[in-house]
C-alpha cells in the first residue's frame, strides 16, 4: 500500500527496524533503508524522500541538494559532524538530536574508564588473559581518592559525570571556551593548567571545526607522565598519531577511547593494539532503555514536521 510519506534511513547500529516502522506508519510514513551509506547510494535514495534519518552516515551538501521533498534531517544521537547542518540552514530544513537520551549511560562508561585506568584493569585484565599472573607488572597504582580529574567540556554528560567523580573523592577541574561552570561548581581553569594539573583527562566537547585535534602533540606535551586521556565524545577530538608519538615517547600513562578517527579504526594500529590503551567500539551510548528511546524520539521528531509541527529538538533554525 502507498502511503503519503517516505523517509530515508541512512543506517543503523541496532538489529531491526520495528520501533521506526511503527511510528512511520501510525502517521502513513513508509520507511525506506539505505542498502549501502556511500554517497552516490544516499543521493539516490534521497531524490525521492521527505525525511531523512541518520546514525552515523555522512549526510553531504551533495545528499540534502538532491532531496527537493526533503522537510527534515534527523539525527539518531548527539552529535551532528556527520550532517551538512549549513546546507540545511540555508534550505530551510530543520535538523534535529536527541541530546538526552543517554547521559547516564555516557557518564558512567567515562567514569568506568577512568576507574579502568587508575585499577590498571585494562593492563592487567590483557597481561592475565595471556597466561601472565603477575601483580608487579604494573605501573605504581594511587589511591583514587584526592586524584584529579579535568573535564573539558561540561555538556549534559560531563555535568551528570561531576558528582559521580566527587562521590568517590576525585577533584573536578574543567575547561570550556565561554569559562562557564555550567551550575557544576567546578573550579574552572584555562586548558593548559588543565592538562598540567590532571590525573585524568576526559573529553565532552562537540566536535567542529576549532574543536578537531584540540589534543595534538602540544597538548599532550602538556599532560603529565602518570595521566591518562578518556574520551567517549567524538574521535576527531584527538590526533592519533600524535597519541601514538606520545605514548612512545612515555609522556601519558595510558588513554581509553570508545570514539575513534576514523570510525571503525583499523584495529591492527600499533596504537589501539598497545596493552597501555583501553578501546571499546562506540559503546558508551548504548542501554536497552537508552536505544528505545533515542529511536522514539528521532522519528517522532520527523513525524512532528510532517505533520506540520516543529520538533522538539531543532538544532539549526530558530
Amino acid at each position: 500500500m502507498s502511503r503519503r510519506f517516505r523517509v530515508l534511513m541512512t543506517d543503523r547500529a541496532w538489529p531491526d527496524t520495528a520501533i521506526e516502522t511503527a511510528i512511520l506508519q501510525a502517521a502513513d510514513a513508509e520507511l525506506i533503508e539505505a542498502p549501502a551509506t556511500d554517497e552516490a547510494t544516499l543521493v539516490r535514495l534521497a531524490a525521492d524522500v521527505d525525511a531523512i534519518a541518520t546514525t552515523w552516515a555522512r549526510v553531504t551538501d551533495l545528499v540534502i541538494r538532491s532531496s527537493p521533498r526533503c522537510r527534515v534531517i534527523s539525527r539518531f544521537g548527539i552529535g551532528l559532524d556527520n550532517i551538512a547542518v549549513t546546507t540545511a540552514t540555508e534550505l530551510g530544513i530543520p535538523v534535529t538530536n536527541c541530546p538526552d537520551y543517554c547521559v547516564s549511560e555516557v557518564s558512567d562508561h567515562a567514569l568506568g574508564l577512568i576507574l579502568a585506568c587508575a585499577r590498571r584493569i585494562g593492563f592487567f585484565h590483557w597481561r592475565t588473559k595471556r597466561g601472565e599472573y603477575n601483580l608487579g607488572a604494573a605501573t605504581t597504582m594511587r589511591r583514587l581518592s584526592g586524584q584529579t580529574v579535568g573535564l573539558i567540556g561540561l555538556g549534559r554528560i560531563a555535568r551528570e559525570l561531576v558528582p559521580k567523580m566527587r562521590a568517590l573523592g576525585l577533584n573536578v577541574l574543567a575547561y570550556t571556551p565561554s569559562g562557564s561552570d555550567h551550575g557544576t561548581g567546578c573550579e574552572m581553569v584555562a586548558l593548559p593548567e588543565l592538562l598540567k594539573n590532571s590525573d585524568f583527562v576526559s573529553l565532552h566537547a562537540p566536535l567542529v571545526a576549532e574543536s578537531r585535534h584540540l589534543i595534538n602533540a602540544e597538548r599532550l606535551s602538556l599532560m603529565k607522565p602518570t595521566a591518562y586521556l578518556i574520551n567517549t565524545s567524538r574521535g576527531g577530538l584527538v590526533d592519533p598519531i600524535a597519541l601514538w608519538e606520545a605514548l612512545q615517547k612515555n609522556q601519558i600513562a595510558g588513554a581509553a577511547l570508545d570514539v575513534f578517527e576514523p570510525e571503525p579504526p583499523s584495529l591492527s594500529d600499533p596504537l589501539y593494539c598497545d596493552e597501555r590503551v583501553i578501546v571499546t567500539p562506540h559503546a558508551a551510548f548504548v542501554s536497552t532503555e537508552s536505544l528505545i528511546a533515542m529511536r522514539t524520539q528521532a522519528i517522532e521528531q520527523v513525524v512532528q514536521v510532517l505533520r506540520g509541527e516543529r520538533p522538539n529538538n531543532v538544532v539549526n533554525l530558530s
